[in-house]
């Protein structure tokens, strides 16, 4: 064996020597390009996504892309983004690093390195089935370019799916993933606590769009940051609180905890300054259902979520003047504006019922429907996710994306009944935050890129968390060998 090893090193050392033994000197007077360094140049790409660390990189870039938004659009027109429509044809930097994590992947599956996964398969359908009757509503689309942008959305979503179900294969790689979510969350809720002092406008700085709603009279600043608008960052936000919560209950390192308690102090000042109603119903959805289901099961110490609300209450004394009044105060209208808005889509359903009007193609077809009580009212696409699918792709699709919500849930519900001191709390959190994003659907769009991105992630990490459980027992997996 031993000598065998000795073998392949000469052998590769022979090869790398013959590869770049042609390099050309650089010397004081000119610089000689030869045919062997044009070999190297060629074969440099190979050589670095074969890199472990470089893999991890890239996945890390697809985490913190979530919150940062890092890209542009192609073929923007703002008539498009006025009316609630997807404008523009996402390139970011998910796009690049997909790119790469399956060049990576190609790579070893020719090297025959990468192992199989039957488990992600069986949960790919219910996502499989909505990106064909987001595909097939193409053909009732009436404008097909809109209809292009969403597609290709949701295929790079469905990679991210796919990706993390299959390739997140221990618990150090669902730690990994966990980490890089909560520092994302970090990061931005200090930039968003930041925007909420500074004044701001909304803009680009740099690579990045802030986001910062002011609003009329004098009233409170809605911040959104660079995830989106304040309703897409209130979304992201209470997902990623609820995984914070559950990580403390999760029997690992200090180190993490610490994150934890990090995210939920500033993550929880920067969710009461979205100012989003929907997003901190769906928190406190979240939180009640995950500790009735802790409570349920162990029935421990009170300690715990004692220090949670705490950390959460210190975010909220200094705005809860604020709270009060958006909770209580008159909001000019802006939830009774969903209400005719739910009855322009039931319009649009009825004389659509099956294949819908197109994806991403409510605004085209919304001028057709209008009444009388939008001559002087909001008129958006329709800020409820689950009519929005019913109309744009149709019942048949709006069964698929139920069937792949509920999907998540019953995979995580599956994680949590594991009883795995480290995955379970993790599990049961991702549930809770589903169920309430699932709440939140019901009176916002939800179709940016950033909660469908997190929504996905969150779905194919439940899935690989599945398979580790029932490949991997606990007893198998020790968490003292995590570094």
């Amino acid at each position: 064996m031993i000598e065998d090893l000795r073998c392949q090193q000469s052998a590769s050392a022979g090869i790398l020597h013959r590869t770049l033994g042609g390099l050309p000197i650089v010397n004081g007077r000119r610089f000689k390009f030869r045919f062997p360094s044009l070999i190297f140049v060629l074969l440099s790409p190979y050589l670095v996504l074969r890199l472990a660390y470089v893999q991890k990189m890239l996945f890390a870039i697809v985490i913190l892309d979530i919150p940062f938004q890092l890209g542009t659009h192609l073929f923007y027109r703002d008539a498009d983004a006025v009316s609630g429509a997807l404008a523009g044809l996402s390139i970011s930097a998910t796009t690049i690093a997909l790119l790469g994590l399956y060049a990576s992947w190609f790579i070893r599956r020719l090297e025959n390195r990468t192992p199989k996964s039957s488990e992600s398969r069986k949960f790919n359908l219910p996502l499989l089935c909505y990106l064909g009757f987001t595909a097939l509503s193409v053909l009732v689309a009436r404008d097909i370019r809109l209809s292009c942008f969403e597609l290709f959305l949701l295929l790079q979503m469905y990679l991210v799916f796919l990706y993390v179900a299959n390739f997140v294969r221990t618990r150090e790689e669902v730690l990994f993933v966990v980490s890089f979510l909560l520092l994302g969350c970090l990061i931005e809720s200090a930039l968003m606590v930041a925007l909420a002092f500074s004044n701001l406008p909304s803009g680009l700085w740099g690579p990045v769009h802030l986001r910062v709603d002011a609003q009329a009279h004098g009233g409170h600043s809605r911040i959104g940051g660079t995830v989106g608008s304040p309703n897409e960052a209130g979304a992201y936000l209470s997902l990623a609180l609820s995984l914070a919560i559950s990580l403390l209950f999760s029997d690992t390192q200090r180190k993490y905890k610490r994150l934890a308690a990090a995210v939920i102090g500033l993550g929880g000042a920067a969710l009461i300054l979205t100012f989003s109603r929907g997003a901190w119903i769906s928190f406190v959805s979240a939180i009640a259902l995950f500790y009735i289901a802790l409570w349920r099961r162990y029935r421990g110490s009170l300690r715990a979520p004692i220090v949670t609300l705490a950390i959460l209450l210190i975010s909220y004394l200094p705005l809860h003047k604020a709270v009060e009044g958006r909770l209580l105060a008159d909001d000019n209208g802006s939830a009774k504006s969903r209400i005719p808005l739910m009855n322009l889509a039931f319009r649009i359903i009825a004389d659509h019922p099956i294949f819908g009007v197109g994806s991403n193609n409510f605004s085209t077809a919304m001028d057709s429907y209008v009444t009388r009580e939008f001559q002087t009212g909001f008129l958006y696409t329709v800020h409820n996710k689950y009519l929005l699918v019913w109309t744009e792709v149709g019942a048949v699709g709006l069964l698929a994306y139920l069937a792949f919500l509920f999907g998540v849930l019953r995979k995580g519900w599956a994680c949590w009944r594991f009883n795995d001191q480290i995955l379970s709390p993790l599990a049961l959190g991702f549930t809770a935050a589903s169920v309430g994003y699932m709440v939140h659907q019901t009176v916002d769009i939800f179709h940016d890129r950033a909660v469908t991105q997190l929504l996905w992630l969150v779905a194919g990490l439940l899935v690989a968390m599945h398979g580790i459980l029932r490949a991997q027992p606990a007893e198998f997996d020790p968490f003292s060998s995590i570094t």
